[in-house]
């Protein structure tokens, strides 16, 4: 890919994503995640009202008028986004691939972040970690970020999920928020969510496309799985192997689903071929009401 090129896709990015991180994200990326704690920030003058237990006794005796303390929540966190850059992101069927949901994804949470002066930080994976940038504030290191998505050639042909996660739970000592965007076509990593979940805020962005579920009929069809790249012949044509595959497919994003909902993960399905954005506010104001 040419660097004009690259340029041209960041900065698309970056104005597409601007806007929604005004309008709507910004303020609902600081209510889904919460500071750290309260720190102390100034006295004022009591009001009519005022919590009595706020009261600063100290100022309060030296001036002769009660004052009350301050908090503000300590705001500033860490962002770690961890992207599965498989070779089964290269699917798409209508506006876009399954890579650039997850790219778009991920700019728009940067984006978010650092608005709300949160650091941000990058993973790369397939199976194997691909790279990893420490995190960092600033607009110039998002775009960094969202870069190094764009052009970064994996080394790796599978997905293993697992070794991404315990790779963060390694080095990360602080909590952080960690944002998981996958198709999760992968087994195995129950355990390390599990821990990751305990460790860390996590939340996992599940991207996909409906033709990965649906079939359409277009006669005998060769289908490539990208990661193994084995072939195989499918009648599409075949009312009952549309419905079968259809059939399995479902099944296996309801497991997906059961699995995140047993290990608390929250979640949300996003697919390459509708909007996203009620889907992710939903998620986010999900867990504004519950903290």
């Amino acid at each position: 890919m040419q660097s004009k090129e690259i340029f041209k896709k960041v900065r698309y990015l970056e104005i597409r994503t601007k806007g929604l991180v005004n309008n709507l994200f910004g303020g609902e990326y600081l209510s889904a995640f919460k500071g750290k704690g309260m720190a102390f920030s100034e006295v004022r003058p009591y009001y009519f009202g005022d919590d009595i237990r706020l009261i600063d006794w100290n100022v309060t005796a030296r001036s002769d008028e009660p004052y009350i303390k301050i908090f503000e929540e300590e705001r500033e966190q860490t962002l770690m986004l961890c992207v599965d850059i498989s070779p089964s992101g290269l699917f798409g069927s209508i506006n876009q691939r399954k890579k650039d949901l997850a790219t778009e994804l991920a700019a728009l949470l940067a984006f978010s972040a650092i608005k709300n002066n949160d650091k941000v930080g990058l993973l790369l994976y397939t199976d194997q970690i691909e790279l990893f940038i420490p995190a960092r504030k600033g607009k110039k290191h998002v775009l960094r970020l969202i870069r190094e998505i764009f052009t970064t050639k994996p080394k790796g042909t599978g997905t293993d999920t697992r070794t991404a996660l315990d790779y963060i739970n390694r080095i990360l000592r602080r909590r952080s928020i960690i944002t998981l965007i996958s198709d999760m076509q992968d087994e195995g990593y129950d355990k390390a969510l599990k821990v990751m979940n305990k460790k860390h805020d996590l939340i996992c962005l599940c991207v996909d496309d409906e033709m990965e579920t649906d079939l359409p009929n277009m006669g005998i069809v060769p289908l490539l799985d990208t990661e193994t790249k084995a072939y195989t012949l499918v009648d599409t044509s075949d009312k009952n192997v549309r419905k079968q595959y259809k059939a399995r497919r479902l099944r296996e994003k309801n497991e997906l689903r059961e699995r995140l909902t047993k290990l608390n993960v929250d979640h949300a399905m996003l697919y390459t071929n509708n909007s996203y954005i009620e889907s992710l506010i939903n998620l986010f104001q999900k867990r504004h009401n519950r903290y």
